[in-house]
């Protein structure tokens, strides 16, 4: 089974952060959504509470496919000053690892340099906080394992295609009919 790793901060983006885990988890993806903070409770921009599965000092990441961040402000961040996270997405980017970041969480992956040279979306306000990226304005758009958003709108385009790189077309395309996603 491939596993996902979803991280929350307080402020983070309710939309992106639980229609992504609900199409993972759909498409057979185990999915572990993981508290930055000192409680599994966290609390979303719009007031939304949400208990993460773990704290991430609890985690043990050594079988991960993919980091997802999401964004959410000041959730992103506050993921941004988060230095393990940060430790963790680097190691994991030299594995071959899914990362994908949604809104303002593309900030991360600029800011570690991941971005250098890639195509890239986000929220357009973040668009310089993607340092070294080419900004596409795409709702969605991967280049290599990096996989960015540009916002909310476009989540079920983000989650399917997290699906599509860890589970393949045949699982893509059950998700998204049984969820009735547009332009599949």
């Amino acid at each position: 089974m491939k596993n996902a790793f979803v991280f929350l901060a307080t402020g983070f983006e309710e939309i992106e952060t639980l229609g992504t885990v609900d199409l993972l988890r759909r498409g057979g993806i185990h999915v572990t959504m993981v508290s930055i903070m000192d409680t599994c409770e966290v609390i979303g921009t719009h007031n939304i509470s949400v208990n993460a599965d773990s704290l991430f000092k609890d985690v043990d990441f050594s079988l991960a496919d993919a980091l997802i961040i999401p964004g959410g402000i000041p959730g992103s961040n506050h993921l941004n000053d988060y230095v393990p996270l940060k430790e963790l997405i680097l190691q994991k980017e030299k594995e071959g690892v899914i990362l994908a970041a949604i809104c303002a969480g593309p900030m991360v992956l600029g800011g570690l340099g991941l971005l250098n040279g890639k195509k890239a979306t986000c929220f357009p306000f973040f668009e310089p906080t993607m340092t070294g990226a080419t900004p596409t304005g795409n709702g969605v758009e991967q280049d290599g394992n990096i996989i960015t958003c540009k916002g909310p709108g476009f989540v079920f385009d983000f989650g399917l295609l997290i699906v599509r790189n860890l589970r393949g077309e045949e699982t893509v395309n059950e998700v998204a009919a049984a969820v009735l996603a547009p332009g599949y």
